[in-house]
């Protein structure tokens, strides 16, 4: 991998990806789900109980073959580990549905080397974005359609990220979407089947987690009705390593390189936003706080990026940002004050614009990376021009995403955060050593 300054090889998959468009049998996919350094998993929906054969070897050992196997399950979706493999080490796959093979085209993407004790963490870059609507009109509200710029995908795919999170609102729940199981399975396979974002999800490994409007109505809380049903879909449609704790929540954790990724439930635990100020009104649970907390207080990472479906430093107590739960706001602040604990960024979307903001104390300065929106309509916060913990040039307010680079030698990593535009255009650029976000 070019910059990584070590003396490994990279461990590599070829990717049999389905180019622009999914065959008959296949509704999407297939999408690359989380990575670690022995395993990967594989996600795609197929229509009914289609069944799919996967089958891998080394790629300098072809005589070395297995397979994994099985059939469409709730809603055709299917997930496949490929486990046992060797670090450091390049396999090539094919896929078959219903006993036919597929006619495919291979494609490369990296998996973690094992480096640890051995060379320096290798760099990596992941991409970020949130607010993906994808208009389906006889349910989308009359006027100008709200979704557009779905080149965007391939604008990503083009920056050759080693993974991407998404930051939430990854679909958009309609009206008529709210009150059924069934419907809202049908919002995840409608916007997970178009086309531009094909070669994305094959392309790249992908992580997510939510905020309202893939989890419920707008603006909802843990009051609302079918939130396991929703709970039980994300679980469905994503291949993140694990979710929440004793079955709730979609939080949870992964690591890739040098870095800790804790991804956060906002919704499935939050109260109702008019409850008011005080112990009671909470966004993350008890739980769900108390893992954070104890996870970063451990985590021995260069960087520790906690992504939540909305802002999180943002001071203007505005809309649905922490600053709105002042009680929360103030104690996860106390808290990170009172730990040892270096390297903390934030990972944020919901707002429909773009903004890093900084949030300086006494210890060091804390960073709010808000990404948004995908495809959704853009909004420019006339309001929030003034704010003063935005750093200056990083507001964009039509349709973008972030790439994250994290790169440099063991004792002098260097965290670069981008925006681009749909067209794959930069917009601005903002860089971090990780001497800055080191406690005195």
């Amino acid at each position: 991998m070019p910059g990584m300054g070590m003396m490994v090889r990279v461990c590599s998959f070829v990717l049999l990806l389905i180019a622009a468009e999914v065959s008959a049998d296949i509704v999407s996919g297939p999408m690359l789900g989380y990575a670690t350094q022995r395993e990967v998993a594989v996600w795609l929906q197929v229509e009914g109980s289609a069944g799919v054969e996967l089958e891998y070897w080394p790629a300098d050992a072809p005589a070395e073959r297995r397979r994994v196997a099985a059939e469409g399950g709730e809603y055709g979706v299917v997930k496949l580990l490929l486990s046992n493999l060797a670090p450091g080490t390049s396999y090539a796959y094919a896929l078959s549905i219903d006993g036919v093979a597929h006619d495919i085209t291979a494609n490369t993407f990296t998996t973690q080397p094992l480096w640890q004790w051995r060379t320096d963490p290798p760099d990596f870059v992941f991409a970020i974005g949130s607010c993906h609507f994808v208009n389906e009109p006889p349910f989308d509200r009359p006027g100008n359609p709200y979704g557009a710029g779905y080149e965007i995908f391939e604008s990503i795919r083009a920056a050759q990220p080693n993974f991407m999170v998404w930051l939430g609102d990854n679909v958009y729940f309609r009206e008529v979407d709210w009150d059924s199981r069934n419907q809202l399975a049908h919002r995840y396979t409608h916007d997970r089947a178009i086309a531009p974002i094909q070669p994305l999800l094959a392309s790249t490994h992908h992580y997510a987690t939510w905020d309202d409007h893939d989890f419920g109505p707008n603006d909802s809380d843990r009051s609302y009705a079918l939130k396991r049903d929703a709970l039980e879909l994300f679980q469905l449609f994503w291949a993140n390593p694990s979710y929440g704790v004793g079955g709730d929540g979609v939080f949870g954790h992964f690591t890739w390189g040098d870095a800790d990724f804790f991804l956060l439930d906002n919704r499935f635990f939050r109260a109702p936003n008019a409850t008011p100020e005080g112990p009671g009104k909470v966004m993350w649970g008890e739980r769900q706080y108390q893992w954070l907390i104890d996870a970063l207080t451990s985590s021995r990472a260069t960087f520790k990026f906690v992504v939540n479906g909305g802002q999180v430093l943002n001071e203007m107590a505005l809309y649905e940002n922490l600053s709105t739960f002042r009680t929360v706001h103030e104690r996860l602040l106390r808290d990170l004050a009172e730990r040892p604990i270096d390297g903390v960024v934030f990972l944020t979307g919901d707002r429909h614009h773009t903004e890093l903001i900084r949030l300086d104390r006494e210890s060091y300065p804390l960073y709010d990376f808000t990404s948004s929106p995908l495809t959704s309509g853009a909004f420019d916060p006339v309001a929030e021009h003034g704010n003063p913990g935005r750093v200056a040039g990083t507001l964009v307010s039509e349709r973008n995403f972030g790439l994250v680079r994290v790169s440099g030698p063991r004792l002098a990593r260097t965290l670069t955060l981008e925006t681009y535009n749909t067209a794959g255009e930069k917009l601005w650029s903002h860089t971090i050593a990780a001497a800055e976000l080191a406690t005195p």
